[in-house]
């Protein structure tokens, strides 16, 4: 990887190392990015165009980690061991380590439903940090129902069995079980809190990118989002960006005009 160190470990951790990527640039670094990945096979579907946008933001000065979560990747724990509390706490070591000894600016980077986490986790440390997030997912609650609805998919039930389906999952959820949908196990931890999660307005300078149709225009949903972001008086930019849903397609994809957009933000936050 030309002009770019990588370096992979584990982190120390409650309940277990976690395995970390840590990508550096052959010079001095302009900043430190936190990457926050997204949820379950989103994240399996993303590595290939998570790798490709860290080394690109590494050549262009960043120190860039990502760090698996709890129960993903090659960190300890199983699926089921997660919670949201946990992943929040996750985030903080990765923050303690990219902060240990290198006094430069720190950036968030989001990706799916990791931009809900990124949110609460900001609000629950008190920071104001400047975020970058990739087709952020706007409500937890939502991105659950399209999780559950994978169960019905894979067993191929019409859609009232479906509904059927939901319904049992929510009320096993609710009673505290684990559940399993699409080879994951789910605890109520873990749900419960992505469930309850909501896209709140950022305290620093935002970037909100998605991936459309290649017009140029917003989705309605990121619109509505940017303007009533705007008028509480959020400092937040938003574009889109040509390309496949990398995060969910059948085969591995990638969108480097994705990348693109994201370094002159990112340079503009860099020391």
């Amino acid at each position: 990887m030309t002009g770019v160190r990588r370096r992979a470990f584990f982190l120390d951790a409650q309940g277990g190392g976690r395995f970390c990527t840590l990508l550096e640039p052959a010079t001095a670094a302009c900043g430190n990015l936190l990457l926050v990945p997204p949820f379950a096979e989103e994240l399996n579907k993303s590595r290939r165009m998570l790798a490709l946008a860290a080394a690109a933001f590494a050549r262009s000065g960043w120190r860039v980690l990502h760090i698996d979560l709890l129960g993903t990747g090659d960190s300890a724990g199983e699926f089921r061991d997660a919670s949201w509390t946990t992943w929040l706490d996750d985030l903080s070591c990765g923050r303690d380590f990219l902060q240990h000894g290198a006094d430069l600016p720190l950036v968030l980077w989001s990706l799916r439903a990791g931009s809900l986490l990124c949110a609460q986790w900001q609000a629950r440390e008190g920071t104001a940090l400047p975020w970058l997030a990739w087709q952020a997912v706007a409500q937890g609650r939502q991105h659950v129902q399209q999780f559950l609805r994978l169960k019905g998919v894979s067993e191929m039930l019409n859609d009232a069995d479906a509904k059927a389906v939901m319904s049992n999952l929510r009320a096993e959820i609710a009673a505290g079980a684990v559940v399993e949908v699409a080879g994951y196990e789910l605890a109520p931890q873990l749900l419960g809190g992505l469930d309850c999660a909501v896209l709140e307005q950022p305290p620093a300078a935002t970037l909100l990118l998605e991936v459309g149709s290649g017009d140029g225009g917003l989705s309605p949903g990121l619109q509505r989002l940017l303007e009533r972001w705007r008028d509480g008086g959020a400092a937040v930019d938003a574009g889109s960006v040509p390309g496949s849903a990398f995060w969910q397609t059948q085969e591995i994809e990638t969108v480097p005009a994705l990348i693109d957009a994201s370094l002159p933000w990112l340079a503009a936050r860099g020391a």
